[in-house]
């Protein structure tokens, strides 16, 4: 089995509630982490792959706007 570096890029949508735009950007930065290797044994089997390990390349706040919730 060869080995594969693959990176994803990932983009969220989240609601934070803060006390500041800066803040909910950083905070939002800090909280939101790696997810987990969601496959099981079955599916590395099925389809004969393995996750090694993950780490996060990019993880960057560049907008917060403040909003009213109707």
């Amino acid at each position: 089995m060869k080995k594969y570096q693959v990176i994803l890029t990932r983009a969220y949508v989240v609601d934070v509630y803060a006390n500041n735009n800066e803040d909910a950007k950083r905070l939002a930065e800090f909280f939101i982490g790696d997810p987990p290797d969601r496959s099981n044994k079955l599916d590395r089997e099925k389809y004969q792959f393995k996750i090694g390990e993950m780490e996060m390349r990019m993880n960057e706040a560049v907008e917060a706007d403040e909003y009213q919730e109707i």
